[in-house]
């Protein structure tokens, strides 16, 4: 039996009925109507790429960046978490790291006993991505590769010694000219080029500019910066040479505020060649401001001992103040002045530094420097690695590479970090459901 509608009030009531079925079906639900996955909302937003630094929303959408904007709806989230009072940010990067962390009981900072494994000392600081400095040569990437990139949920990178053992030992090793090869290094470098930013140079005590020479050729054939730890040279070589006849711009001199007073026998103190201000007339040295100029980029560097007051408070004073924050994390460096990233980001807000700068400093100005500019911002598109901060009021004390103290009135902390989307520390459980 077959039914025919053949009035127009029939054909009209059929239409209809389809047309509400289809929108029953098809329409979007609740839940599927809350485009976004996780809604920071209501914190300060400071993004040096993107010249923002004020109060706005931070959406994101499948581990990236979806949108930034002054008011998103809360209804739109399937999560959503109240950063008010709070300062958000890209994730930091910190260039220069030691993060080969291994069990070898003589290899130092090469798949050794004082590197850390990076999961366990990034996120708490709102780090999500570290740069390896000088930890693999062109004799060990593979393993560095294998055992700490490709495991760790921290985005690690590599400057890559130009020592083929790398950090394997400053005396038995890291003195080795033979095992500095300028085209072999470039080659593995480029091999490698997803995680290799740059090469490293450190600890050489030699009196000779052989092994500069080479890690910046190196760097020229690769196309990638070089870092240089210096000032271990017996006698010291000058550190104008090092900037001005040797390095090019974009080149790194790291452990920038290092050096402190030297004295003679007879107490008598002397001009350290390798300290960027003059110990007796506490200014920065001429030269110094030409290498800037030059395009040469300065770096904290920390670590247990290569941050001084005497250098980077009169430093900070004349202006001269650093193009990236980064840590030289180590065992020896965590656990004495230098802390976590949130902490020297603190000092230098103490010594003056504006909090945009200070967080440029940690997160676009260092994307820049090793060449990866998709990381260190919040654009839309973007991978969602983000740093939420509180910046306390308070009296709190900080401490140099020789011991010395001053004081601050505040103090950032890293109250919640994103990798990728996903939260991966979180302080006092802002992201976390109440327990019933």
């Amino acid at each position: 039996m077959s039914t025919q509608f053949n009035s127009k009030r029939g054909l009209s009531s059929i239409s209809f009925s389809l047309v509400m079925m289809m929108a029953v079906l098809f329409s979007p639900s609740a839940s599927s109507a809350q485009e976004i996955d996780l809604l920071l909302k209501g914190g300060h937003v400071i993004d040096a790429k993107n010249k923002i630094n004020s109060k706005m929303d931070v959406a994101v959408k499948d581990g990236k960046v979806y949108r930034v904007a002054a008011d998103i709806p809360a209804s739109s989230a399937k999560k959503t978490v109240n950063v008010t009072g709070l300062y958000v940010t890209p994730g930091m990067i910190d260039i220069h790291g030691h993060v080969f962390h291994g069990t070898e009981p003589d290899n130092y900072l090469s798949n050794g006993l004082d590197a850390l494994p990076p999961d366990g000392f990034t996120f708490r600081s709102g780090v999500t991505t570290v740069v390896d400095a000088g930890g693999a040569g062109w004799r060990n990437i593979d393993v560095f590769r294998k055992n700490i990139v490709e495991p760790a949920k921290t985005r690690v990178l590599a400057f890559m010694n130009i020592v083929g053992n790398g950090m394997r030992g400053i005396e038995a090793y890291e003195q080795d000219e033979t095992d500095m090869d300028a085209k072999l290094s470039a080659a593995i470098a480029m091999k490698h080029k997803d995680i290799v930013v740059g090469f490293k140079l450190a600890h050489y005590i030699g009196h000779d500019w052989d092994p500069t020479d080479k890690a910046v050729e190196a760097g020229r054939i690769a196309g990638i910066p070089v870092m240089v730890d210096f000032g271990k040279a017996l006698p010291p070589l000058p550190l104008e040479d090092l900037l001005l006849k040797h390095l090019r711009p974009g080149d790194i001199l790291t452990h920038a505020y290092r050096y402190d007073q030297e004295y003679d026998r007879n107490g008598k103190m002397l001009e350290h060649k390798q300290a960027i201000v003059d110990v007796k007339t506490k200014k920065v040295k001429d030269f110094v401001w030409v290498a800037r100029k030059k395009g040469l980029i300065f770096d904290v560097g920390h670590g247990g001992g290569s941050f001084n007051w005497s250098q980077a408070v009169p430093a900070m004073e004349q202006g001269f103040a650093p193009d990236v924050l980064s840590s030289d994390l180590h065992t020896g460096s965590m656990n004495a002045g230098f802390k976590d990233m949130a902490n020297l980001a603190s000092k230098f807000l103490t010594l003056g530094m504006p909090l945009a700068d200070v967080i440029a400093a940690s997160t676009w100005n260092p994307a820049k420097v090793i060449q990866r500019t998709e990381l260190g911002n919040l654009s839309v598109g973007s991978e969602a690695d983000i740093a939420v901060f509180n910046l306390r009021e308070g009296d709190f004390g900080y401490i140099d590479a020789s011991g010395m103290a001053i004081r601050g009135k505040q103090k950032l902390e890293a109250e919640l970090t994103l990798r990728k989307g996903r939260v991966v520390w979180d302080l006092n459980a802002l992201s976390a459901p109440l327990a019933k």
